[in-house]
């Protein structure tokens, strides 16, 4: 029998208030002193920061782990692992469902699809120097995991769930001990990368009076409906947040139906499949989305239940809580004989990132040159949220096209990038054969993004 007062019932609820607690605390303490307000962190970074301060100071005291005591239900640990993991993929459903917006011109489609190849493209250039650091670093340290690298596109690129998804797999399949918390850190290191190179940027920029700063936290930017034409009521006999939910959540039971599925038909490749959680949530929330449309089409359904406004509040609230759920869930005791290779990869990350996007933005972007590459910069170093808190510093009203290019790339980007996300299983396995293909992946995507001044040169010459 199950008591009330068991650490197992309130042990996940205790998580779950603490980590809001913490990103409650991040966002007084960048309210309230100067340094945060203007350090670009994102709140959630912060909050993370916070637990893991507090945490490592608990463990160096008492040699324990602060979440794994009875007030956190004995594994809080695990637990915050499972959220950065389900809400990685929540969010992104929560993102599928939002409208995609009306047609476009063939330039702002061209603008959108380079965008989604910038970003396969930097995903790979941080893989090929990620990879290759990382090998070396086998041939002088003994029992090194060399596939280590390939971690970077995942933690800078893709954020914390998929740094952890892939960490994960390389720790229970390939044996790379502390691989999850490995990755975590990537991926913390990638949102101080963000911050750091974005405020640098900034600052040369507004001395040399090429801009004019627009805080985030003090510009008013261009809202979202919060109720559309022929909706459901804000407050109807099911409340409009509650049928928001109710979408992601039967899209995540079908996601898990389809990888329950494919697990029994390929059990070989079932940490691979579930590591897809966030991909096959995309996949069929699109086609959720695509039913539900047709039905309204067809008069069976009257009224709009899906509210852009209001999913964009769930996928904020799944992605803050991704980000400080990992952060927290980091142990740096387990880095203790590899830190000096995560600082390598940490500053070859923000060095190549930087300097890459600067170049695309260059050349492909010279109408809005610098929203553009800030809002790349911030999300391949972070997450879509990093790159809009960096773009509102010069562009609080989004007046440019690169917060809509941010958000449309994602098909592009996906279709471009699936194969990466095999060569990461491929990579423990066959590291140099990955890096190959690494490579050549790289030089054709960036033929592709470059083609029209590559081929335009072409012309010019015959």
């Amino acid at each position: 029998m199950t008591n009330f007062w068991d650490s197992e019932v309130w042990g996940f609820i205790n998580v779950i208030a603490v980590l809001l607690a913490s990103l409650i605390a991040a966002n007084m303490l960048k309210r309230s002193v100067k340094f945060l307000k203007y350090s670009l962190i994102p709140t959630s970074v912060l909050g993370g920061a916070i637990l893991l301060i507090i945490s490592s100071v608990y463990e160096i005291i008492t040699d324990g782990i602060l979440f794994n005591t009875d007030f956190f239900g004995g594994n809080g640990m695990s637990t915050m692992e499972n959220i950065t993991y389900h809400a990685l993929a929540l969010g992104f459903i929560a993102s599928t469902f939002k409208s995609s917006g009306g047609k476009m011109s063939k330039k702002r489609s061209t603008e959108i699809f380079n965008t989604g190849v910038t970003t396969v493209s930097t995903y790979l250039l941080q893989a090929v120097v990620g990879f290759g650091i990382t090998i070396i670093a086998s041939l002088i340290l003994a029992d090194f995991f060399s596939a280590a690298g390939v971690l970077l596109p995942f933690g800078f690129g893709q954020g914390t769930g998929q740094a952890m998804n892939y960490g994960n797999i390389y720790e229970t399949q390939y044996g790379f001990e502390g691989g999850k918390t490995f990755g975590l850190t990537i991926a913390a290191l990638g949102f101080l990368s963000a911050s750091i190179g974005g405020v640098i940027h900034l600052n040369i920029l507004k001395k040399k009076n090429k801009i004019q700063l627009t805080h985030a936290d003090d510009s008013t930017a261009k809202a979202e409906n919060v109720e559309g034409d022929n909706e459901i009521p804000m407050q109807g006999s099911m409340d409009k947040l509650t049928v928001q939910l109710a979408f992601v959540a039967i899209a995540y039971l079908l996601t898990y139906g389809l990888m329950y599925a494919l697990g029994l038909l390929l059990p070989g490749m079932k940490a691979t499949i579930y590591g897809f959680n966030f991909l096959i949530g995309v996949l069929i929330a699109t086609l959720v989305r695509v039913v539900v449309n047709k039905l309204r089409i067809k008069k069976i359904i009257n009224r709009q239940y899906i509210n852009d406004f209001l999913m964009t509040r769930v996928s904020n609230f799944f992605f803050d809580l991704m980000v400080v759920a990992g952060i927290a869930a980091i142990r740096l005791s387990i880095l203790e004989d590899y830190w000096g290779i995560v600082l390598i990869l940490g500053v070859a990350g923000l060095f190549i990132t930087y300097f890459y996007n600067r170049l695309v933005a260059k050349t492909l972007f010279k109408e809005y040159e610098q929203e553009q590459f800030l809002m790349m910069y911030g999300m391949l170093t972070g997450t879509a949220s990093t790159g809009i808190i960096l773009l509102r510093e010069i562009d609080g009203e989004f007046e440019t096209p690169a917060a809509d290019n941010m958000v449309y790339q994602n098909f592009p980007a996906i279709v471009f990038g699936f194969p990466i996300m095999l060569l990461a299983t491929l990579a423990p396995q066959k590291p140099m054969l990955t890096m190959i293909i690494l490579v050549i992946f790289f030089a054709v995507m960036n033929l592709i993004l470059f083609r029209s001044k590559i081929f335009r040169k072409r012309k010019k010459k015959q």
